[in-house]
């Protein structure tokens, strides 16, 4: 447990908001801390920088360490400092939120976490510290930001259907779409493109699987940017 009341400055902290799609939900991991402050309670994962780290090898490393993830988009979106926000002491986070595809959404709980475990997006549990304002301020970002990031395809697999895509966004922006008008307006993104393949099994007529070209959206970025 850090001491931080004698400490000169305020000790840094980085939090990751990790958001995944499985089980055609969009979903949010959570630990449950075995440490006091908050024991028992669920948070987001995190902790304090350590060494020479950056900001990103400290969420890397912290995500590894609690949830057994590695290799996940993560962008920065927001500072928290409120004054008791930490009842050991002032305390800095800098919170960023990490996407990770279907095919990677199996969680380990380590040294660090009693147990780390997937919740629905919109049921979650109460949360320790601040960290209720920070999932909604991490959402209010994600949905920011895939307004004009190609962020969907963080956490799709890599072969994924119109149907999921559409659910996808459904999610994250609470909304319903007229299927209609989304699939005239991915017909038009010259970076989603059949891959060739259709679903398997199940009852329904087979679906045709799409993938994502990054190289394909770089170049359509750039040809519309102005």
């Amino acid at each position: 447990m850090y001491e931080l009341e004698n400490r000169e400055h305020y000790p840094i902290s980085v939090d990751s908001v990790i958001f995944g799609y499985t089980e055609g939900e969009l979903k949010v991991a959570l630990i449950k801390r075995k440490k006091n402050p908050f024991i028992g309670m669920w948070a987001i994962p995190g902790g304090f920088m350590e060494g020479n780290e950056t900001v990103e090898e400290t969420a890397l490393r912290e995500l590894k360490e609690e949830t057994g993830i590695e290799d996940v988009y993560l962008e920065q979106f927001h500072v928290f400092s409120k004054p008791g926000r930490d009842p050991r002491g002032p305390t800095v986070t800098i919170a960023l939120f990490a996407l990770i595809n279907s095919e990677q959404c199996h969680l380990i709980a380590s040294e660090d976490a009693e147990k780390a475990k997937w919740w629905p997006a919109y049921k979650l549990p109460r949360l320790a510290f601040d960290h209720d304002e920070i999932y909604v301020k991490a959402l209010e970002a994600l949905r920011v930001a895939l307004r004009t990031k190609p962020l969907a395809f963080e956490l799709l697999p890599k072969q994924f259907t119109l149907t999921h895509l559409q659910d996808l966004y459904e999610q994250i922006f609470e909304t319903s779409l007229d299927k209609r008008n989304f699939r005239k307006k991915v017909a038009k993104m010259v970076f989603i493109r059949a891959s060739g393949n259709k679903t398997a099994g199940g009852r329904h007529r087979p679906a045709v699987l799409y993938e994502y070209d990054p190289k394909c959206y770089e170049i359509f970025f750039k040809e519309n940017l102005f």
